[in-house]
């Protein structure tokens, strides 16, 4: 059940336009599931998708009540690297462009889609549209990932990520150059007002924590900055939202301001470089690292101080 209040964002938006947001489903999936009964507003069922939302208004949606879709299957063409795997855990290093799990408009070619076909088993591990994952990474973002390959991994991991014990740290490159090397940016994050369908950093949004290092200042061809950021939270698009709001936006995002002249990069500079967990059964820390991609590296190449 997924219980949200309505922000400012979304106040005057349509029911089943909202149940859509939320859910990440078609539109249309999410008119059938309110036309199910499955959206309570303030507590009372509301089963048509035209009502209007007010800011405050509380609604609960039943993902149970969704219709009934395909489940993913094995598809041994898509292609991503497996850096390591047991019988509990899978680390894999996501390359850009490949969306994590099936959803509206990506029904299928999904990194869960190619897990499938080479670990059948994670099948009823989690979530099952999208079995064994426990985090995500955008479409444009490469790196680190760990997936669950048993249950008792799963929810373990699951644990973990809401107690913050799971270190992921991101290589990125910004605009222009910081006034301090090293900080902490703490501003929650939620919808944007002007915008529902990006994130923002919002006076009623979700609380968010980056830390932040600088690795290299460049001068040439234009001031930029190479960063470490760590996620002492995980929310939405934090990276970007935190670095744009400090006025730094990550090279190459054109969501959040990152396009501008001086500097060519084929995707957003957003790289998950390290990992680091618990092991769920045998309790031993496990710490990755994967290099900057060939993409990214090239465009960092070309740069200097």
């Amino acid at each position: 059940m997924i219980h949200e209040e309505i922000p400012p964002a979304l106040a005057g938006e349509r029911l089943d336009r909202v149940v859509a947001l939320v859910t990440d489903v078609s539109r249309a999936d999410a008119a059938a599931l309110v036309a199910a009964g499955g959206a309570q507003v303030d507590g009372i069922v509301v089963t048509s998708g035209k009502q209007r939302l007010q800011l405050g208004q509380v609604i609960d949606v039943d993902e149970t009540k969704l219709p009934v879709t395909e489940l993913p299957s094995a598809d041994p063409t898509v292609v991503y690297t497996v850096v390591y795997d047991d019988e509990h855990v899978i680390v894999v290093d996501k390359p850009a462009g490949l969306v994590v799990h099936p959803g509206a408009g990506n029904p299928s070619g999904t990194l869960v889609n190619g897990l499938l076909a080479r670990y059948p088993e994670i099948v009823g591990i989690g979530e099952p549209h999208r079995p064994g994952i426990v985090h995500r990474l955008d479409i444009g973002t490469s790196g680190l990932m760990v997936v669950a390959r048993s249950i008792r991994a799963y929810h373990s991991l699951v644990y973990a990520l809401a107690q913050r014990d799971v270190t992921r740290v991101y290589r990125t490159l910004v605009w222009g150059h910081l006034a301090n090397p090293s900080g902490v940016i703490d501003a929650p994050i939620g919808r944007d007002h002007r915008d529902p369908m990006r994130m923002a950093v919002v006076v009623d949004g979700k609380s968010a924590r980056t830390r932040y290092h600088l690795l290299v200042a460049y001068g040439a061809p234009a001031d930029a900055s190479a960063l470490e950021c760590r996620l002492e939270s995980g929310r939405t698009h934090q990276i970007r939202v935190h670095l744009a709001a400090i006025g730094h936006p990550v090279v190459g995002d054109g969501t959040y301001g990152g396009i501008r002249h001086g500097i060519s990069t084929p995707r957003p500079f957003l790289h998950a470089a390290q990992l680091g967990f618990v092991h769920p059964t045998s309790g031993q820390p496990m710490s990755f690292v994967a290099a900057l991609p060939d993409d990214l590296a090239a465009v960092e190449a070309q740069l200097t101080t």
